[in-house]
């Protein structure tokens, strides 16, 4: 009994806490009382090897016990996400529509929503006159016809596999123009968030189609291995030559222009079921609340036509010589 008190007041001031040390030697009498032997309450016996592994685990135990600021009972896993919220102080906003009702959406606010200028010319086509733009332009239509052949009719799939691939130049052309401002210390006129704009636009296209219809696994498992190939070719296209990885991406909008295009044309045959427009694109779009799958692929065309021109000014500015930040990028351009 001797031995075991004398090492718990050694423990006491290099390990624990006083107010901790009372409850330790309370417990220490009962079990030495039944058992005739102090030390079996602290197995092993911490030596002075011991101490300096043992120590900081106590003070972990002390400060993780400590609440944030402003916490609350952490018995409920709402009250824990409130305590960390508060302890960080990045509160989500509270949003309202025009008429006051709550906004609904976390991926883009009010201020990201627009009426699309569906009066725009669909029917634009560059023409490919030099080798980079013919290379570009065979390129896309070997991209093309085995999408088409394997789709065929079933629009609403086409149209969530061919916005996969469309999100990805603008990703990765503002990725390249980012990194290179950051290296050459200079701006980049714009292009870095016209081109990302491009990117995130193209994924709420995606998102919208999701509230119509899922793709089947096999589908997605496509995606896998296109968005894969084509990330990385678009990445050494651009690496490359800029200007021909911005022609590439026109002649891929002209495409889904196409594309889209005919599932208006099957639409109004009556093909497809016109269905009400989803929620998201009614808000995104600034639809009509009685908005139609025909308003929404109607204003979704017109967004890729303004992706079309948008690309193939950029390929135009450094066909002539000049580079994207001596010219003010058309940012917001629907």
């Amino acid at each position: 009994m001797k031995f075991s008190g004398l090492l718990l007041r050694q423990l006491q001031q290099h390990v624990l806490p006083s107010s901790k040390f009372g409850n330790i030697v309370s417990e220490a009498s009962k079990i030495s009382g039944v058992r005739g032997i102090g030390i079996s309450i602290w197995n092993p016996i911490p030596g002075a090897r011991n101490w300096s592994s043992m120590a900081p685990n106590v003070g972990k135990e002390e400060k993780t016990s400590t609440a944030p600021t402003g916490a609350v009972d952490s018995s409920e896993g709402q009250a824990d996400h409130k305590a960390v919220v508060s302890y960080w102080g990045v509160a989500p906003p509270n949003i309202t529509k025009e008429d006051g009702s709550p906004w609904m959406w976390n991926c883009f606010r009010p201020w990201e929503t627009y009426k699309a200028d569906t009066s725009i010319d669909v029917k634009k086509h560059h023409e490919a006159t030099t080798l980079n733009d013919k290379l570009a332009y065979w390129i896309v239509q070997a991209l093309k016809y085995p999408t088409h052949l394997f789709f065929q009719r079933r629009h609403m799939c086409h149209a969530m596999l061919l916005e996969t691939v469309a999100a990805v130049p603008g990703m990765v052309g503002g990725m390249l123009l980012h990194l290179r401002s950051l290296r050459r210390f200079e701006h980049s006129g714009g292009w870095i968030k016209a081109l990302l704009e491009e990117a995130e636009n193209e994924r709420m296209h995606l998102m919208t189609f999701l509230e119509l219809s899922q793709p089947k696994w096999y589908e997605r498992a496509l995606v896998f291995a296109v968005q894969g190939v084509f990330f990385n070719g678009y990445f050494l296209a651009y690496l490359a030559s800029p200007k021909l990885a911005h022609r590439i991406t026109g002649y891929l909008e002209e495409e889904a222009v196409n594309s889209y295009t005919e599932f208006l044309i099957d639409l109004e045959k009556g093909l497809f079921e016109n269905k009400p427009a989803p929620a998201i694109a009614i808000d995104y779009w600034r639809l009509p609340p009685d908005s139609t799958l025909k308003d929404v692929v109607t204003v979704i065309r017109a967004d890729e036509a303004h992706h079309r021109d948008i690309n193939h000014f950029a390929s135009d500015i450094q066909y002539q010589g000049h580079e994207l930040k001596d010219f003010s990028a058309p940012i917001g351009y629907h």
